[in-house]
């Protein structure tokens, strides 16, 4: 996946005059916190050159990962159509830029972010395009409230893993409240990342909420340690990026979970393909997620005419 054009240019406007060698050590410490998960409460941009190394490197990834998410709600959901949104923990605005990407009618959106830096750079980044009206808010969504009405589509990407334990039931809480139709949770693709995922789900569950994606069911998540389910993206670099990271590869795979959910139910469309498809000369071997709530392979092969086709057409992540 590529970033937009518009925000790859604005990216590229930022970081200019920046010697991007010199940000390869602050942006290796950024991705090791990414992978330690570390929930120490403080924001992943304190400093101008931390923010400068998330846009080089984490801000495509993130990018990738949530307008993913977001597709799939597109997907189940062709009727949903957001036109206010709110994103909690916005950073420079990367859920933001997916959504209006994924859904054009978007007109108002609320962005709450604590870090000054992310902000600042927030609004730099939204100059360069016609991006939904914007309000910024500063609030810790753990110890505040979040002051604004319900919105059609509300964002947490990458945030519960930045919190104690002991706030994310509150901030879920206080996000589904002022869900008025969608919800989508968005995590890194670990282990612990599904776990937390799944007891968001769970309480979203009880809370009332309807599941639109990825699980085709509401029932209990089929798969269980040392399996887990994540999906992966894979991510164009571009120049900057990889002279930040020092990486001649011009791709990365960035893996993520997440849940939607919604005050809605969505008609159940198939499968979901939970790993990445094995394929084989006159067979395609597909591990899915059933509506049914079970988890098991599924050998198609090239008797199956159609089938097989779209079989050997379909990623991981995609209905099946």
């Amino acid at each position: 996946m590529d970033l937009p054009p518009l925000l790859r240019r604005a990216i590229d406007d930022a970081l200019n005059g920046t010697a991007l060698s010199d940000l390869a050590e602050t942006a290796a410490a950024l991705s090791q916190r990414y992978r330690d998960e570390r929930h120490d409460a403080k924001p992943h941009a304190m400093s101008d050159r931390d923010a400068l190394a998330y846009l080089a490197v984490r801000m495509p990834a993130t990018y990738a990962a949530v307008r993913a998410s977001f597709e799939a709600v597109a997907d189940v959901r062709p009727d949903f159509s957001p036109r206010t949104t709110l994103d909690i923990g916005a950073g420079p605005g990367t859920a933001l830029w997916a959504a209006s990407g994924c859904w054009p009618g978007i007109s108002d959106a609320v962005l709450v972010e604590a870090s000054p830096v992310f902000r600042a750079y927030g609004e730099r980044l939204a100059t360069k395009a016609e991006l939904p009206r914007i309000t910024w808010r500063v609030a810790d969504a753990a110890a505040e409230t979040i002051d604004c009405g319900p919105r059609d589509l509300v964002s947490l990407a990458y945030v519960l893993n930045e919190l104690v334990p002991a706030a994310r039931q509150s901030v879920l809480r206080k996000l589904w409240e002022l869900t008025a139709d969608m919800l989508v949770v968005v995590e890194p693709g670990t282990p612990a990342g599904w776990q937390r995922i799944l007891a968001a789900r769970s309480q979203l569950i009880e809370a009332g909420a309807h599941v639109i994606a990825p699980c085709p069911h509401a029932h209990t998540c089929p798969l269980a340690p040392p399996d887990w389910c994540h999906f992966a993206q894979r991510v164009a670099r571009s120049r900057a990026h990889r002279q930040t990271k020092r990486a001649d590869v011009p791709w990365e795979d960035e893996k993520f979970i997440y849940v939607a959910v919604s005050r809605h139910p969505a008609a159940r469309t198939g499968a979901r393909v939970v790993a990445r498809p094995l394929k084989a000369g006159g067979h395609t071997t597909l591990k899915l997620c059933r509506p049914d709530g079970s988890a098991s392979d599924q050998v198609v092969s090239r008797r199956d005419g159609a089938l097989f086709k779209r079989a050997r057409s379909v990623d991981w992540g995609s209905l099946f």
